[in-house]
């Protein structure tokens, strides 16, 4: 079984930062997830972190959140490592979740700062956190750290001071923002003892030479074979081959960013792996004509065969 770790291990590899299936008229698509289970499973993904940015957390009803992480549990079925992103503006409706979770029997859960009323201080932050993983009493507990969309642009070694403090089952953080100064530092505050996951996909290789081991990203999800050689190659001492699986990496996210983010992201799934739907409002679905130019410049990179590592 996956999620029976020792409280001191940390997780190492990549935890893919899943999708949530949808069909076309907005639905979740909940009869897909077992088969984004095993796809995910043949590509040698042993982690998992749900309803997160990437799987449209924010954008699903509490109801359709709980639902999620049931279909996720059962379709695991003890094989993979599920963290869950409980997040959400109301403290107490992340609390609520982080109780369903735990009797789901996730492995840990997570969460980021509220983001309607912002918090400005370490302090604040640590409170709100610590309130949310007392609904989850046994359960390891990671912030969440996007500052680009929480606007909690904090100190983070500051939080791992006063949260192991104020927050019993504080395990680490999932650090997705740039600042690998600052990421160093939370690797190495109080003799490496927080668990520090690594967020910018982007930035792997900086990452790892900081001395990362575990990385969350949504483009594991479909091209996960690239990191692995990125993390191979780093670790067998090859830092040319390391920079040359991380640029195809690079150039993949500028596509990305090009046309529009997550529902990007969703169409290079189909168009590479696996057909996990549209996205839902508030974003909305590329364009026939866009995801054309999405696809022209994927064969552009020749990402098929940077697929196919041998």
């Amino acid at each position: 079984m996956m999620d029976t770790m020792k409280e001191t291990d940390k997780i190492e590899g990549l935890v893919a930062a899943t999708f949530t299936p949808m069909h076309d008229d907005g639905s979740v698509a909940y009869g897909t997830i077992p088969a984004m289970i095993e796809f995910l499973k043949a590509k040698s993904i042993e982690n998992i972190y749900i309803c997160g940015s990437t799987g449209e957390g924010p954008s699903l009803t509490l109801e359709e959140r709980k639902k999620s992480i049931d279909s996720f549990v059962e379709s695991s079925n003890g094989h993979l490592r599920i963290i869950v992103n409980v997040g959400h503006d109301s403290v107490y409706a992340a609390k609520e979740l982080a109780t369903h979770a735990q009797k789901a029997n996730v492995y840990a859960i997570s969460a980021p700062a509220p983001s309607y009323y912002k918090i400005s201080n370490v302090e604040d932050l640590v409170w709100s956190m610590a309130e949310i993983s007392a609904g989850a009493p046994d359960l390891p507990f990671y912030y969440y750290h996007v500052p680009v969309l929480t606007a909690a642009n904090l100190n983070m070694v500051e939080f791992l001071r006063i949260g192991s403090e104020k927050i019993p089952k504080l395990r680490g953080i999932k650090y997705s923002a740039p600042t690998l100064h600052e990421f160093s530092s939370c690797l190495n505050f109080a003799d490496g003892k927080f668990d520090i996951l690594f967020g910018s996909d982007e930035m792997m290789l900086g990452a790892l030479s900081f001395g990362a081991k575990g990385f969350i990203g949504s483009t594991y999800n479909f091209a996960a074979s690239i990191y692995q050689e990125v993390m191979k190659s780093f670790h067998a001492g090859d830092l040319a081959k390391a920079k040359q699986h991380q640029e195809v990496a690079g150039r993949m996210v500028d596509i990305i960013y090009k046309y529009n983010g997550l529902p990007t992201q969703k169409v290079m799934m189909k168009l590479l792996a696996f057909d996990c739907g549209p996205v839902r409002l508030p974003l909305i679905e590329p364009s026939e004509d866009t995801i054309k130019e999405i696809a022209a410049d994927l064969v552009k990179l020749d990402l098929i065969n940077q697929l196919n590592i041998k």
